[in-house]
């Protein structure tokens, strides 16, 4: 099991919760079960969503792995210009 800290706005999707424990062992299994088990944050991982792991924010390999006592944020993209 994986820990997931979200930001706030995301607390309307979690029944309030601001971390939430889904099962994965990679980023990307950790993303399609964040989804499972709250479909109101589909549309905001899909429109793409920064994730850090122990500190470090990963681009776009979904296919590392996470352990269960890894430090995980998920965080708004930012987008801008």
């Amino acid at each position: 099991m994986v820990e997931v800290n979200l930001w706030s706005g995301l607390r309307r999707f979690t029944d309030g919760e601001l971390v939430v424990t889904v099962e994965a062992s990679t980023i990307g299994e950790m993303l399609d079960a964040l989804k499972a088990a709250h479909p109101g944050l589909a549309p905001v991982i899909d429109a793409g969503v920064s994730v850090a792991v122990d500190g470090e924010v990963i681009a776009a390999n979904y296919a590392l792995p996470v352990r269960p006592d890894s430090e995980v944020y998920l965080m708004q993209k930012l987008k801008g210009g």
